[in-house]
Protein backbone atom coordinates (compact mmCIF):
# COMPACT_ATOMS: atom_id res chain seq x y z
CA UNK A 1 0.00 0.00 0.00
CA UNK A 2 1.12 3.18 -0.87
CA UNK A 3 0.31 6.67 -0.12
CA UNK A 4 1.33 9.71 -1.91
CA UNK A 5 0.14 13.31 -0.73
CA UNK A 6 1.38 16.54 -1.53
CA UNK A 7 -0.54 19.56 0.22
CA UNK A 8 0.15 23.52 -1.06
CA UNK A 9 0.18 26.26 1.15
CA UNK A 10 -2.04 28.16 -1.22
CA UNK A 11 -5.91 27.43 -0.24
CA UNK A 12 -8.67 28.69 -1.73
CA UNK A 13 -10.18 29.15 2.04
CA UNK A 14 -7.18 31.25 2.30
CA UNK A 15 -7.60 33.40 -0.03
CA UNK A 16 -11.15 34.15 0.11
CA UNK A 17 -10.08 34.85 3.96
CA UNK A 18 -7.67 37.22 2.84
CA UNK A 19 -10.20 39.17 0.86
CA UNK A 20 -12.81 38.99 2.86
CA UNK A 21 -10.56 40.93 5.63
CA UNK A 22 -8.80 43.33 3.23
CA UNK A 23 -12.69 44.64 2.08
CA UNK A 24 -13.66 45.07 5.46
CA UNK A 25 -10.85 47.02 6.10
CA UNK A 26 -11.51 49.06 3.06
CA UNK A 27 -15.19 49.34 4.01
CA UNK A 28 -14.31 50.89 6.93
CA UNK A 29 -12.16 52.94 5.91
CA UNK A 30 -14.57 54.45 3.19
CA UNK A 31 -17.83 53.77 5.39
CA UNK A 32 -16.81 54.89 9.06
CA UNK A 33 -13.51 57.12 7.66
CA UNK A 34 -11.08 54.61 9.67
CA UNK A 35 -7.73 56.39 10.23
CA UNK A 36 -5.11 54.71 7.66
CA UNK A 37 -2.64 54.22 10.20
CA UNK A 38 -5.22 52.19 11.88
CA UNK A 39 -6.27 50.26 8.72
CA UNK A 40 -2.55 49.35 7.87
CA UNK A 41 -1.89 48.12 11.42
CA UNK A 42 -4.90 45.94 11.47
CA UNK A 43 -3.99 44.75 8.10
CA UNK A 44 -0.16 43.72 9.58
CA UNK A 45 -1.61 40.70 11.13
CA UNK A 46 -2.68 39.11 7.56
CA UNK A 47 0.95 39.53 6.06
CA UNK A 48 2.13 36.14 7.02
CA UNK A 49 -1.43 34.42 5.16
CA UNK A 50 -0.30 36.90 2.33
CA UNK A 51 2.78 36.03 2.00
CA UNK A 52 1.92 31.94 2.11
CA UNK A 53 -0.81 32.49 -0.63
CA UNK A 54 1.86 34.48 -2.78
CA UNK A 55 4.90 31.65 -2.22
CA UNK A 56 2.92 28.89 -2.18
CA UNK A 57 5.14 26.36 -0.51
CA UNK A 58 4.36 22.51 -1.40
CA UNK A 59 5.04 19.58 0.76
CA UNK A 60 4.64 16.02 0.14
CA UNK A 61 4.31 12.93 1.96
CA UNK A 62 5.33 9.58 0.67
CA UNK A 63 4.91 6.06 2.14
CA UNK A 64 5.81 2.94 0.63
CA UNK A 65 6.07 -0.59 1.60
CA UNK A 66 9.60 -0.32 2.38
CA UNK A 67 10.29 3.83 3.63
CA UNK A 68 8.40 7.05 4.55
CA UNK A 69 9.69 10.33 2.85
CA UNK A 70 8.64 13.69 3.14
CA UNK A 71 9.73 17.44 2.74
CA UNK A 72 8.03 20.55 3.26
CA UNK A 73 10.23 24.03 2.51
CA UNK A 74 12.35 23.96 5.26
CA UNK A 75 13.06 19.83 6.25
CA UNK A 76 13.10 16.76 4.33
CA UNK A 77 13.88 13.40 5.57
CA UNK A 78 13.28 9.73 4.95
CA UNK A 79 13.14 6.85 7.09
CA UNK A 80 12.71 2.62 6.47
CA UNK A 81 9.56 1.66 8.27
CA UNK A 82 11.60 -1.00 10.49
CA UNK A 83 12.79 1.78 12.66
CA UNK A 84 8.76 2.93 13.46
CA UNK A 85 7.46 1.01 16.70
CA UNK A 86 4.61 2.37 17.01
CA UNK A 87 2.14 5.59 15.39
CA UNK A 88 0.27 8.18 17.94
CA UNK A 89 -2.43 10.28 16.42
CA UNK A 90 -3.43 13.24 19.02
CA UNK A 91 -7.04 15.04 17.94
CA UNK A 92 -5.93 18.26 19.36
CA UNK A 93 -8.87 21.32 19.99
CA UNK A 94 -9.02 22.14 16.74
CA UNK A 95 -9.51 19.04 15.21
CA UNK A 96 -6.03 18.54 13.70
CA UNK A 97 -3.99 15.52 14.25
CA UNK A 98 -0.77 15.38 15.21
CA UNK A 99 1.18 12.28 14.51
CA UNK A 100 4.32 11.34 16.53
CA UNK A 101 6.29 8.22 15.45
CA UNK A 102 7.63 6.06 18.62
CA UNK A 103 11.18 4.51 17.00
CA UNK A 104 12.50 1.72 18.08
CA UNK A 105 15.72 3.16 19.44
CA UNK A 106 13.66 5.27 21.93
CA UNK A 107 13.30 8.11 19.84
CA UNK A 108 10.43 10.33 19.07
CA UNK A 109 9.46 11.67 15.69
CA UNK A 110 6.59 14.21 14.90
CA UNK A 111 5.75 14.26 11.17
CA UNK A 112 5.13 18.37 9.93
CA UNK A 113 1.94 19.06 10.09
CA UNK A 114 2.17 20.64 7.07
CA UNK A 115 3.31 17.44 4.98
CA UNK A 116 0.71 15.04 7.39
CA UNK A 117 -1.58 13.30 4.74
CA UNK A 118 -5.84 12.89 5.95
CA UNK A 119 -4.94 10.82 9.57
CA UNK A 120 -7.65 8.00 8.66
CA UNK A 121 -5.72 7.38 5.67
CA UNK A 122 -2.18 7.07 6.94
CA UNK A 123 -4.03 5.20 9.96
CA UNK A 124 -4.86 2.90 8.06
CA UNK A 125 -1.93 2.34 6.26
CA UNK A 126 0.36 2.00 9.08
CA UNK A 127 -2.21 -0.81 10.51
CA UNK A 128 -1.89 -2.79 7.05
CA UNK A 129 2.03 -2.66 6.83
CA UNK A 130 2.36 -3.71 10.61
CA UNK A 131 2.59 -0.68 12.85
CA UNK A 132 0.84 -0.50 15.68
CA UNK A 133 -1.44 2.62 15.95
CA UNK A 134 -2.82 4.91 18.76
CA UNK A 135 -5.45 7.28 18.94
CA UNK A 136 -5.60 10.00 21.69
CA UNK A 137 -8.70 12.76 21.44
CA UNK A 138 -8.56 16.31 23.26
CA UNK A 139 -5.38 16.05 25.27
CA UNK A 140 -4.35 19.11 27.31
CA UNK A 141 -0.76 17.95 27.72
CA UNK A 142 1.24 16.42 25.31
Amino acid sequence: MAIVYQSNGRSRAALITLAGIYATVLALVWLIDLNLYIAVFLSLFTLPALWEAVKNPVSTFELTDSHMRWSTPRLADEMPLGLILRARFDTRLDLSVKVTLYLKDNRKLRLPHACTPPHAALEDAFRTLGIQTERHHFSLIG
